[in-house]
């Protein structure tokens, strides 16, 4: 199983400054290879809506891609390169090959995702020249490379790369014994240099989620919440804290941003605030990816096998709304002042990043994690068959016939999980209202009834 950790990097004041000239070296060969491209695509076409009857088309050059311009490499590396704008010297000999070479796989990545899609077939757009903070990273792989442990106090350990030599690294974390070092990605971020280590670990076998069967004891459904402080609700009927760490930042972060833009750019000042403004949005990005971990790390914990969660579409619960405009062309209000504080909530409490990790994790556990439909889970109720909570502001539904407090969360969680298992009832859309058509709820509600009926008996 291939595996990544990431520990910081100690380097020495002459390793630092060999790091930062070869990292400014694989930016300009990235820009350079990113500008043939765009050259080509300009020089070889023209709008469909402008092309001239009677023209001279010039010869088509040869479009470039990947091996040919990673045939450029050794023509470059005999002379010193200058770059124009800066006059600054460049030495690409001086940089390992297999790093500029991947630089090159990098460049093609980009460019093929903007003009053809991935393999979703889905585009990014269009790739942009990198500057300084931009380009950040650089990756080391081949057989000079390798790891070296230290037996003073186990704290350190040494990484080998080519032309560097030892460069020492703080070991927060042991790595897995008969694991086999792939790949070394050395990063720049706001405090220092940091390094991931792709590792090849033989010993943990592949996971394969299809040999688990679920069923009610071993399985738990997921809610997205995203009320107040409440995170994720579960089917087990318990409620998950959120963190909110931008919103708990977003004041000390806005002052920092306004003092930054009242100084002139270039200054000293501004460089300095600049850094000040990375390292909040590096401490609000670490805090979210920490409360990640250790939510997944306690669902883990329950035993559960199968975990099943909503699937979300994130980029249109996060999108602005559409201008209204009446007859004589002047636009309403839309209440885009109300769906931004949404938005930025939804940003903020990165569920994509969430079941990301909680994936990765589980994966390793030996766990499965579904993603499931959750069209009306949150609707209907989940031990019989009536759709209560048609509005957002019912939080709450009290059922006189059975006496019972209804949680809406904790019940459109019991519902994701009865998708996942296939015991959902099929919902149709007759004359616009949703209809039940076929349904086996009355074989789980005594189950799921006992769930509520526990969540009202007062704490021991």
């Amino acid at each position: 199983m291939k595996s990544t950790y990431q520990y910081r990097l100690l380097p020495t004041t002459n390793q630092k400054i060999t790091i930062n000239r070869w990292l400014r070296v694989c930016r300009f060969w990235f820009n350079r290879q990113l500008g043939e491209r765009f050259k080509w695509w300009e020089q070889n076409r023209c709008a469909i809506n402008s092309c001239p009857l009677i023209s001279y088309l010039p010869e088509l050059k040869e479009r470039p891609n990947y091996y040919s311009q990673k045939k450029q490499l050794p023509i470059l590396k005999k002379d010193i390169i200058t770059v124009k704008w800066s006059e600054e010297k460049l030495n690409l000999s001086e940089v390992p090959s297999l790093t500029l070479q991947e630089v090159c796989k990098r460049v093609d990545k980009a460019f093929s995702r903007y003009v053809s899609g991935d393999s979703n077939g889905k585009r990014s757009g269009k790739p942009r020249f990198k500057s300084g903070n931009r380009f950040r990273s650089m990756v080391f792989e081949g057989g000079g490379l390798s790891i070296h442990s230290c037996s003073i106090g186990g704290k350190y350990l040494y990484l080998k790369t080519p032309k560097i030599g030892l460069i020492k690294v703080r070991m927060h974390r042991y790595l897995p014994d008969g694991a086999i070092l792939k790949q070394a990605q050395l990063i720049k971020k706001a405090d220092g240099w940091y390094v991931n280590l792709r590792l090849d670990d033989p010993t943990i076998p592949k996971f394969n989620p299809d040999k688990i069967v679920p069923t009610w004891d071993n399985s738990m459904g997921l809610d997205a919440v995203l009320y107040q402080d409440d995170y994720l609700a579960t089917s087990d009927g318990e409620k998950l804290s959120s963190l909110k760490s931008f919103r708990k930042s977003e004041a000390r972060l806005a002052k920092v941003s306004k003092r930054k833009a009242n100084k002139k750019k270039g200054s000293k000042a501004r460089r300095k605030l600049a850094k000040r403004e990375s390292r909040e949005h590096q401490r609000i990005a670490r805090a979210r990816k920490d409360h990640a971990y250790s939510t997944a790390h306690k669902l883990l914990r329950t035993g559960k096998q199968v975990f099943f969660h909503e699937k979300l579409n994130l980029k249109g619960l996060s999108r602005k709304n559409k201008p209204v405009q009446d007859d004589t062309g002047k636009y309403l209000p839309n209440r885009q002042s109300a769906k931004a504080g949404l938005n930025k909530s939804w940003t903020d409490a990165a569920f994509g990043q969430f079941f990301s990790i909680f994936n990765h994790i589980a994966e390793k556990a030996g766990v499965a994690v579904i993603e499931v439909n959750p069209s009306y889970t949150s609707q209907l109720l989940c031990y019989r068959d009536k759709f209560v909570f048609n509005d957002c502001s019912i939080r709450e539904y009290w059922d006189e016939i059975e006496q019972v407090l209804i949680d809406r969360d904790i019940s459109a969680a019991i519902n994701i999980k009865r998708v996942g298992l296939d015991e959902f009832p099929t919902i149709k859309r007759r004359k616009g209202k949703p209809v039940i058509v076929d349904s086996n709820t009355d074989l789980i509600s005594k189950e799921v009834l006992s769930i509520f009926r526990d969540l009202e008996k007062p704490a021991l």
